[in-house]
Order: C-alpha cells, then sequence, then structure tokens
C-alpha cells in the first residue's frame, strides 16, 4: 500500500511512517521543512516540500496512493491560547485537510483517509461513558474538533471511507505531554490535576500506531473511532501509578484555579474529564498491549 501523510515528522507521524515501512508498505511524507523532516524520518519515505494548509503541485502526489493519513495541526500545547494562536490552530487542521479533501476528490485511486481529531470532541463528561456516536461539546475545542471532522468528511463517497481518529492524550518517551506530566513529581509536588475524580483518557504510542494501521486495513471501519485505553482512570488513579512508577509522592493537588491563572483557557482541556471508550476499535477485534496504566508508565519512564 502507498500511504500518503501530512503531519508525519510529528510525535505519532514518525513512529507511524516507522510501522508502515517495517510492514513493508511505501509513506509519502509533506513537509514545510525538508531538511528537518530527513533528519527525523525512517528510511526509505518519499519526502516533498510545501505547505500542506495551501494548494500545490504537492497534491499530484496523491494521483498514486491508496490511502492518505492527515495528521497536521499546530500542538495545542505549547503556551496560552490567545486570539492569534486560536486562528493558527484552526487553519493548520481546517485549511490542511481542505486541501487534502480537494487533492482526494481530484485522483480518485484514494480509497481511505484517516483524518485526525480529538476526543476534546466532547467536552466536559463527567463520569459518563463517552462512545462514538456523542455529540460534539460547545467549547473551543468541541467547536473545533466538529469542523475539522466535518471537513474531513466531505471526502467521503461510494469510493472514499473517511475514518476520524479521536485521539487522548498520546504516551511516548520522547512525547511533550509525558514530560510535562512528570515533571512536577521531580520536585515533589506530583498529583492530580483540578478534581481528582475526573477521567484521563491516554493512549501508549505503540498502540496509537498499531490501532491506526487496523483501521487502515479494515475497510469496513468509517467515521468516528476513539483512540483511547478501554478504561482510563482517574486523575487520582493516574497520579497514584505514576508516582509509584517514579518512585515520588502523589499527594499534592493542583487546584484547579492555579492551573486556569498559569495556562488560561488552555488548562480546560487539562481539567476536563472524559471518560472516552473505544467502542468501535473493541467491535472491530483491536486488541490493547498497553491498556495496564502502571505498566505502560513502567514501559516508557523505566
Amino acid at each position: 500500500m502507498r500511504v500518503f501523510l501530512t503531519g508525519g515528522t510529528g510525535l505519532i507521524g514518525r513512529a507511524l511512517i516507522r510501522g508502515l515501512i517495517e510492514r513493508g508498505d511505501e509513506a509519502v511524507c509533506i513537509t514545510r521543512d525538508r531538511r528537518r523532516a530527513l533528519s527525523r524520518l525512517p528510511r526509505p519515505v518519499e519526502i516533498l516540500e510545501g505547505d500542506p494548509a495551501a494548494e500545490g503541485a504537492w497534491q499530484d502526489a496523491l494521483a498514486d496512493c491508496d490511502a492518505v493519513i492527515n495528521l497536521a495541526g499546530e500542538p495545542l500545547a505549547a503556551g496560552r491560547w490567545t486570539s492569534r494562536r486560536k486562528q493558527q490552530f484552526r487553519r493548520s487542521r481546517l485549511e490542511t485537510t481542505r486541501r487534502v479533501v480537494d487533492a482526494v476528490h481530484a485522483h480518485p485511486r484514494v480509497r481511505t483517509l484517516l483524518s485526525g481529531s480529538a476526543v476534546g470532541y466532547y467536552a466536559e463528561g463527567g463520569r459518563e461513558p463517552l462512545y462514538e456516536e456523542r455529540e460534539a461539546g460547545g467549547d473551543f475545542l468541541g467547536r473545533l474538533a466538529h469542523e475539522w471532522e466535518g471537513c474531513a468528511l466531505e471526502a467521503a463517497s461510494g469510493d472514499t471511507r473517511v475514518v476520524l481518529l479521536r485521539t487522548g492524550v498520546v504516551l511516548a518517551r520522547d512525547g511533550d505531554a509525558l514530560a510535562r506530566l512528570t515533571m512536577p513529581y521531580r520536585f515533589g509536588l506530583g498529583g492530580p490535576l483540578g478534581d481528582p475524580r475526573a477521567f484521563f483518557p491516554w493512549i501508549h504510542r505503540s498502540d496509537m500506531v498499531r490501532a491506526t494501521l487496523h483501521l487502515l486495513d479494515h475497510e469496513g471501519i468509517s467515521g468516528p473511532v476513539n483512540m483511547v485505553v478501554p478504561d482510563p482512570p482517574t486523575q487520582q488513579e493516574f497520579a497514584q501509578a505514576l508516582g509509584r512508577v517514579l518512585g515520588k509522592p502523589s499527594a499534592f493537588r493542583m487546584p484547579a484555579f492555579l492551573l486556569r491563572l498559569a495556562l488560561g483557557e488552555m488548562a480546560d482541556m487539562m481539567l476536563c474529564s472524559c471518560r472516552a471508550v473505544p467502542k468501535v476499535l473493541r467491535a472491530n477485534g483491536f486488541s490493547f498491549k498497553h491498556h495496564d496504566l502502571e505498566a505502560a508508565l513502567i514501559d516508557l519512564l523505566r
């Protein structure tokens, strides 16, 4: 299979390209910085330089591709959400997806589009399990994810299926999320963020890659798919497991108002209780290798 990727130099994209190549697929990646991509991506991968949020010759590369995996998007957890940064979040996701959809329409060989999304689609869910049929939340992340998915779904036709990857917090040894989560523990200030009863939807990067390849191969799956472990822990459970693995205390609870004071609106992404459940993955035979939180943290941190 020949697969075209946006966002291929990111945390998920790099591992996914490696997974594709290891199983014998061909990978084509568009990037704004070819030199950086050459230093980060495994071989052999075909690298095209261009802006995926703008029309360009790169769109013609889809003519000989069987599938597209669209992961491009400005990172959400890299500072306060100013009005300018929110515009960047939207442009990097919506404009890229629109350009990808235009290329898919122009090149009917593409049979599958896997397009990024996030469990932020659901907004606050309390203790209620959140399955894929749940409607979108009304906060900024919910509206953004809803628009993002809507753009991707415009590619759906009798010839092309669209799968929406509603991803939780991806934990990886070299990932920013795990680095930020472990930092307070190194100063003896580890513990739950906000409400200790709030749910924390996560997935090991290895399972994220395996699940994405599973969706790529199973042509009967389309629509939204929750990319999270089957039994997400609460903030309290996550903090205790992380403390045990690091050998550090986990009794310090970061109050919600302090997070909001430090991070502004971005704090809502960290404080939201999201008990997302991977109903579609489980119904279609996917088996998680890293569903046990403490074992996953040991794998990543030791």
